[in-house]
């Protein structure tokens, strides 16, 4: 098999246009091609608006050798291929003194889950929220009437937190052992395009990714697994530092050889029963910040040279930049065509996320411009120190929109924050008369110009005074990075370009500690995914979630027809 790489071809070839052009670069008769499989596709925009797509090809041909003998010195343009191929461990030796439970049937859960389904242990996994049919219902309603369930709602419920997003599956995570790849093909298998396999940065939308988490379960079920809903663990059972089983609704007790812990990185009444367990944790730095939403087609004039940019889609955009006062500044969960979403799971507490459908054609594109935050920033030493931060953020957000996702235009935010600073000839009047003007800044831009943009949001929305929400730093920086992004995407700093707050979710403010073999101090508690700290994003988790699934089985044997667990030890409170 041979790696071939940089092979170039404009947007809306067909196939055997791919095919003849990697027979030419081989510089081999197309009938020597045996067979051949696209590894990746990135777009290649740097002479826009004339756009390429480049490609790495693995290739099977007649006489590789004489093709690689021609090529030596020019690796880096045809090699041999050396694919990473995933394999699950064998099973251990130990027996197992009760069924693998898992909490969360988030990326992490759910993974580790269908990996250990797939090989023979029967987990039983737990979801506080509801089967992603009735979530979609609960999520929609919230939307609508603002009546919120906290537990079932953007952030928790069946697939996690990421199933109302944009469904982005790239990480930085480096995939030595082809996780990655099984994780994208597991995807794959249960309804997503192969596309997403190898295009540098895919991503499945969130119509379709409700779909494979439903898929998913249902294959768990059909392997013997249990996917339990509305199930929350509330309490842990130790006995000497080793772990016996949990606590289910604050009732119901269920022995359990080992603990999956993916609870996702909004779960803080489970940080706040760990921390009281004494289970080794800290806080962790993260990000917060505004979403910011900016005509697509602008976006496309930028990143393509058109606004209008047929089979390639709509454009995605990364900025990053260092403020002055010394914290970086950069985009994040950036959704093309897509929605920012009212993202709460508190009463009294107001989070934005951003979505999109697997079309991605909404007319806006928004993403977050976030600012990271340090345990320094939280004013206390405790672990649950960031999810106090994370809390005061959010009421603030909740206040400033009345209950509604709290948006204001960026010249009036902008020229809010440098009136604070003394930069403007507005200094000197009162934060009524600055608000005032700040409302009326917003009437102009929404009632008198057609051409403004409109919020395009996921629930309802109200024109506030965005600049008291985060620290002023923090307001410090977004503001100095969109006006350095403007240098990159012309327009980033448009005056009515929309921003939203808050965005505090952006990982885990926690990091739940576990040793070389993925345990906790407490045997048998394995932490994983985001919400422990050990994940960024969609793929990274399910990869995280697939290493705990792995450790499990390297230590014990699937369980035996005569121990199979289906009757597993639980009582119930009366």
């Amino acid at each position: 098999m041979l790696r071939v790489n940089q092979i170039k071809l404009q947007p809306g070839h067909s196939e055997r246009e791919l095919r003849r052009r990697t027979a030419d670069v081989l510089r081999i008769p197309e009938s020597d091609i045996i067979a051949y499989k696209i590894i990746r596709q990135s777009i290649d925009a740097r002479k826009k608006p004339k756009i390429f797509y480049i490609y790495s090809l693995d290739v099977e041909a007649r006489e590789e050798g004489k093709i690689l003998h021609r090529f030596r010195g020019k690796e880096n343009q045809v090699s041999k291929s050396h694919p990473a191929a995933y394999r699950f461990p064998e099973s251990g030796k130990r027996r197992q003194e009760g069924p693998v439970v898992i909490v969360g049937t988030g990326p992490a859960g759910l993974f580790c889950g269908y990996f250990l389904a797939l090989h023979g242990y029967c987990p039983i996994l737990l979801e506080r929220g509801k089967c992603v049919e009735e979530r979609i219902r609960d999520v929609e309603d919230f939307w609508e009437s603002g009546r919120l369930n906290p537990n079932s709602n953007v952030a928790f419920g069946e697939g996690g937190a990421g199933t109302f997003s944009d469904g982005k599956l790239n990480t930085l995570v480096k995939d030595r052992d082809g996780r990655n790849g099984i994780v994208l093909e597991t995807f794959v298998r249960f309804g997503a395009g192969e596309n997403i396999c190898y295009e540098a940065k895919p991503h499945i939308g969130t119509d379709v990714l409700c779909r494979i988490v439903k898929g998913m379960r249902e294959e768990i079920i059909r392997l013997g697994g249990q996917v339990r809903f509305s199930s929350q663990v509330t309490e842990l059972l130790i006995e000497r530092d080793n772990l016996r089983g949990v606590v289910i609704n604050g009732c119901e007790r269920l022995a359990c050889g080992q603990l999956v812990l993916a609870a996702g990185h909004s779960a803080r009444d489970t940080f706040a029963m760990l921390h009281r367990r004494l289970i080794p944790m800290e806080a962790k730095a993260f990000a917060v910040g505004l979403r910011v939403e900016h005509p697509q087609t602008m976006i496309n004039e930028s990143q393509y040279g058109s606004p209008q940019t047929g089979s390639l889609g709509a454009a995605p955009y990364k900025v990053t930049a260092k403020a002055r006062n010394g914290r970086g500044v950069y985009s994040f969960c950036m959704c093309p065509g897509g929605y920012v979403v009212n993202a709460s799971s508190e009463e009294g507490h107001l989070a934005v996320n951003g979505m999109s459908y697997s079309g991605r054609d909404g007319e806006n594109a928004n993403s977050a411009i976030i600012v990271t935050v340090t345990p320094r920033d939280f004013g206390s030493e405790d672990p649950l120190a960031g999810v106090a931060f994370q809390r005061e953020l959010e009421r603030r957000a909740y206040e400033a929109g009345g209950g509604k996702i709290p948006v204001q235009r960026y010249g009036d935010f902008k020229r809010q924050i440098e009136t604070e600073e003394g930069l403007s000839a507005e200094d000197g009047l009162s934060m009524e008369e600055k608000y005032s003007m700040e409302e009326r800044h917003s009437r102009e831009y929404s009632e008198d110009r057609e051409d403004c943009l409109g919020p395009q949001c996921k629930g309802a929305y109200q024109w506030a005074d965005v600049t008291q929400i985060l620290p002023k730093e923090c307001n410090e920086a977004i503001v100095e990075g969109m006006e350095l992004f403007a240098g990159q995407i012309a327009g980033f700093n448009r005056e009515d370009a929309c921003l939203s707050g808050v965005e505090s979710r952006t990982s885990s403010p926690v990091r739940i500690l576990r040793d070389d073999n993925l345990q906790s101090r407490i045997k048998g508690l394995y932490p994983c995914g985001e919400g422990a700290g050990y994940a960024g994003g969609i793929v990274s988790a399910a990869m995280d979630g697939i290493r705990v699934a792995e450790k499990i089985a390297e230590e014990f044997e699937p369980p035996t027809p005569q121990n199979s667990f289906f009757h597993f030890q639980k009582e119930t409170c009366q």
